[in-house]
Order: C-alpha cells, then structure tokens, then sequence
C-alpha cells in the first residue's frame, strides 16, 4: 500500500486546527463591527487574533511549501494561496486580511476529502453572506448619504445581492461598498450554478437508481419465469415478444 506524502499527511493533522482558527477569526472579525464602538483593548485584541490566525495560515503555506515535492510546481498550482498569504502585507487593511483569510480556508477546506460538496457549498453561501453583511456594514456605517446602518440591513442587503434579486432599497455608496458589491453578485452568482448543478446531478443519479432498480426486477422475473418453466416443462414467452396465434379449427 502506497504512503500518503509528507505533503498530504501535514494538510490532514493541520485541518481541523486551521479551521477552528478560521471560526476564531470570524468571531474576531464581527465583534468590533457588530459592538460599535468597541472597547480600545476587545478592538486590539481582535486585532490580534485576526493577525495571529493570518499568520497560522501562511505558516501552514510556508511549510507545505517547504515540504512540497516540486515548489515550482506548487507555486504554479497554489497560486491563489500565494496571493492570499502576500496580499494583507503589501497593505495591512482590515478588509485585506477578511478576503485573504477567507481565500485560504476555503483553498483548505476544498482538500478535505470527508467534506462533501453540498457541505462546502453550504457553507460558503453562510460564509460569504455574513462576511459581506460585516463588510459592507463596516464601511457603508459612517457614510453620510448611505442607507444600511444596522446589521439588519447589510444582511437584508447582501441576501437580495446574492440571489440577484437586487430590490434597490438598501444600495452601498462608497467606492469600498460598491467594489464589495460586485465581489458579492459574482460570488453569488457563480454559488447559484454551483447549487443548480448540484440538484440537477442529484435527480440524475436518482433516475439511474430507478432505472437500475427497474432493470434487476426486470431480470428477476424473466430468470422467475424461466425457472417455472423449466420445471413445468413448458416454454415461456418473452415478456416483450407477443405470443403466434394459432391455426383456428
């Protein structure tokens, strides 16, 4: 039996840790935002722990890097990750850190092999709508002629921009909001065709499951019949073949 690479086995030990500090970052990330005005010292500590569980990410880069077979072909493969890992530190933004952090957990969670794609998906339609509801909220709070205020209103707002309803009610003002909003259709558009695909290949494996169903019962009777009539003596039409009229006395 063939050994997992030391490549595989660091991803497998370092999912869960690396998921339960993407779940920490989300707390960390929404408190300031959602107790407006924090505490100074519960800001810097979620100050902190952002910059902490962006660290533990691009350490976990670094060393499967490190540990890669080929690091030319891992750069060239990963490089979404590469640009997650770089992309806080050539300007260290609150929003930068949300996106690169939110990239790489969903880069990891894709390699998890026990998470199933409904799952996945699931979970970045969660994923995306409260961090876009934060997001837009964190910017679009402060703007003198914006109209989402309340928490209430950034999840009302990116609910109706990820379905593309788009009521027009609840609209982002500031270039930030605006640049969130096209991220969030995007985002939401190409998550309803993964959704639609889905269900569509459900029903298909379902028909199959009929259909092979239907067919073993089929055989199950036909071998049914010719069991009878062999031990009658007799022969037995085809199911699907009419029985020859015979000659009228």
């Amino acid at each position: 039996m063939e050994q997992p690479s030391a490549q595989a086995r660091w991803e497998q030990r370092t999912q869960r840790p690396l998921l339960a500090l993407a779940l920490l970052f989300a707390v960390a990330y929404a408190v300031p935002i959602v107790d407006n005005p924090a505490d100074p010292t519960l800001a810097l500590a979620c100050t902190v722990t952002e910059w902490v569980v962006w660290g533990a990410f691009a350490t976990d880069y670094l060393v499967r890097l490190a540990i890669a077979p080929c690091r030319r072909e891992f750069v060239r493969t990963h490089w979404l990750d590469l640009g997650a890992v770089v992309l806080p530190v050539l300007q260290p933004l609150r929003l930068l850190r949300m996106v690169s952090t939110l990239l790489l957990v969903g880069r990891r969670a894709r390699m998890a092999s026990q998470i199933q794609l409904t799952t996945y998906v699931a979970g970045a339609v969660v994923g995306l709508l409260m961090f876009g509801s934060l997001a837009v909220l964190s910017v679009e709070r402060e703007s003198p002629n914006g109209n989402i205020k309340t928490l209430g209103d950034a999840l009302w707002w990116s609910f109706t921009t990820m379905t593309t309803v788009g009521y027009g009610d609840h609209a982002p003002t500031t270039g930030l909001g605006r640049i969130l909003a096209v991220g969030l259709m995007l985002s939401g558009i190409a998550l309803l065709g993964v959704v639609t695909a889905n269900i569509a290949a459900w029903f298909i494996a379902r028909f199959d499951q009929d259909d092979v169903e239907e067919r073993r019962q089929t055989e199950e009777v036909r071998a049914l019949r010719a069991e009878v009539a062999a031990l009658s003596g007799t022969s037995v039409p085809h199911p699907h073949t009419p029985e020859k009229a015979g000659p009228r006395p």
